[in-house]
């Protein structure tokens, strides 16, 4: 097999944007602000019992919500895969926190399906769902944003009258090590709801300090995003595959799929159920004759 290097190229994109904070610090609202200025059609994917609901009507916010009370990293996809087919703009899934700690999530399954050595066995078996969860969100049609809860912590500091007083701040996100680094822009609030951006692809977003964050950064980071080749949408894949006329043409649709890293991609099969588009071209084979076939 050949090697061969091709120039780069900056591909447009979507937005991937992570906001970590302890209770309290504006997540909720935060992501709302951001999402209702990145596209006119949201899904909230409402974790929090219904909490991002109390926004509705408040700055002309409007959305589409799900509340789920079980959280398998599976279930998130066929969640994406719902709201790619109906067309969302954006999804805010709030918090991604719940697929790890929540009923059902990462640290439950790797429990049910552990033997005696939960990094051979539980660990190794539920690691390809989480991989495809991830998937999901990184190649998911329109914008995502995450909260993250953090784990809180008190630290003494000295207040303006020069006393020292308890403060409660924000630590680790309460998901798998690293998971915030899969998006291009991760904020961590506090309880003053300052966003300090603490990992950023756009460079000058990087280490800004920004009170109620809002319109204005959703507009730098999409128009940051918009500059670039337009990659393959998943519409366009799908449309193509359905015009194949042979195994073989949808052999080499999968295959270009994947090298675009949308295997995983979600979306819907033709009755409407959710599926990804890797597995959507592999059920098109049946409708479809072997090249030379009669």
């Amino acid at each position: 097999m050949s090697i061969e290097f091709a120039p780069a190229t900056k591909k447009a994109s979507k937005a991937r944007i992570a906001l970590c904070g302890p209770s309290g610090s504006g997540k909720t609202y935060t992501a709302l602000t951001l999402a209702t200025a990145l596209s006119d059609r949201v899904a909230v994917v409402d974790t929090e019992r219904g909490s991002a609901s109390k926004y509705v009507g408040l700055n002309g916010w409007h959305f589409d919500t799900v509340t789920p009370d079980r959280f398998s990293p599976l279930s998130l996809v066929e969640t994406l895969g719902v709201a790619a087919g109906a067309g969302y703009g954006v999804v805010v899934i709030d918090s991604l926190s719940h697929y790890w700690m929540g009923a059902d999530g990462m640290l439950e399954q790797v429990d049910k399906r552990s033997g005696a050595n939960k990094f051979t066995s539980g660990w190794k078996a539920v690691g390809p769902e989480e991989k495809q969860m991830i998937d999901a969100m990184l190649t998911y049609p329109g914008h995502v944003i995450a909260t993250l809860r953090t784990k809180t912590e008190y630290v003494i500091e000295e207040n303006e009258r020069g006393k020292k007083e308890p403060k409660k701040v924000g630590m680790k996100p309460i998901q798998r090590d690293g998971i915030e680094y899969e998006f291009d822009v991760i904020g961590d609030l506090d309880h003053e709801s300052r966003l300090t951006i603490s990992k950023s692809r756009i460079s000058s977003l990087s280490g800004q300090v920004i009170s109620s964050p809002g319109v204005e950064l959703a507009a730098t980071i999409a128009d940051w995003l918009a500059e670039g080749e337009q990659s393959p949408t998943i519409t366009e894949f799908r449309e193509r595959s359905e015009k194949a006329g042979s195994v073989e043409e949808l052999k080499a649709l999968w295959a270009e799929v994947r090298d675009q890293g949308m295997a995983n991609a979600p979306t819907v099969d033709a009755s409407g159920r959710p599926t990804v588009l890797g597995d959507f071209i592999v059920s098109l084979k049946s409708s479809v004759k072997p090249e030379g076939g009669q």
